[in-house]
């Protein structure tokens, strides 16, 4: 499945079990067989998981710290199934990362109604929110700053 997005900067796609963070999400997700079912996207030869809508996942996102690579991003998870209604949350604040989303939109508030919209098991909810340091620097549900 490896394959060259035509996109700048160049970003290539290939099976799930190639990300890095592909265990990671198996290991916290509702229905891990979504990670199966996900892409991983490499970006500067890192690739890291995109895990589609499906069951009790209604969203997903990927974090960029460069506007470039987010668009590229976009552009390649666009029209995929899994994907629907992928979309660019990009941020003009310094230092802040960019973000691809697809599905419903996000909740705003609170780390539980966010583990469920990104389809988390409740035991991986309840060791994030047990682990957390209170307040907004709590740090995200996965690795990626937005999953």
């Amino acid at each position: 499945m490896n394959q060259r997005s035509s996109a700048y900067p160049s970003l290539v796609l290939g099976p799930a079990r190639e990300a890095v963070d592909y265990e990671w999400y198996r290991e916290r997700l509702t229905d891990p067989a979504l990670a199966d079912r996900g892409i991983s996207i490499s970006v500067f030869r890192l690739p890291l998981l995109a895990v589609p809508v499906g069951g009790d996942r209604w969203g997903g996102c990927y974090s960029a710290a460069e506007l470039v690579v987010a668009i590229a991003v976009r552009r390649a998870l666009a029209g995929r199934a899994g994907y629907p209604h992928v979309r660019l949350d990009w941020s003009s604040e310094p230092g802040a990362w960019h973000k691809v989303i697809w599905g419903m939109t996000p909740p705003r508030w609170g780390d539980q109604a966010l583990g469920h919209h990104y389809g988390y098991s409740e035991a991986a909810i309840a060791a994030y929110v047990h682990n957390a340091a209170p307040g907004p620097a709590s740090p995200p549900l996965s690795p990626s700053a937005c999953s």
